[in-house]
């Protein structure tokens, strides 16, 4: 049996971090391990991420800091051992491409 690759996904490359991480459910720490996310709580500027290794994590939606950086270059080290994140979910944002003139907007 053959195996499907996943569909490649076009996002565009201005789109803010809160709105991208809603998407793809990823989190890059400074370290450079990449975390699943369980839950996003929006407070205004800001938000509050919990992982699947409850960790709470608080964020700046804005489209150049670091995160937003790596999330967009697919930037990590390893991925976490106690957030369990699936195969086909890296597989799947391994082929997700950032555009800046094509793709979905994330509104």
């Amino acid at each position: 049996m053959s195996e499907k690759k996943p569909a490649k996904k076009y996002y565009r490359k201005q789109v803010t971090i809160l709105k991208l991480t809603q998407k793809i459910n990823l989190w890059p720490s400074r370290k450079g391990v990449l975390h699943g996310i369980k839950s996003i709580t929006e407070m205004g500027e800001y938000a509050r991420l919990v992982t699947h290794c409850n960790k709470d994590i608080l964020i700046r939606d804005g489209g150049n800091s670091r995160a937003g950086r790596w999330l967009r270059n697919k930037w990590y080290f390893e991925t976490c051992k106690e957030c369990r994140i699936p195969d086909w979910k890296l597989e799947k944002y391994s082929t997700t491409q950032f555009s800046r003139r094509r793709g979905t907007q994330l509104k």
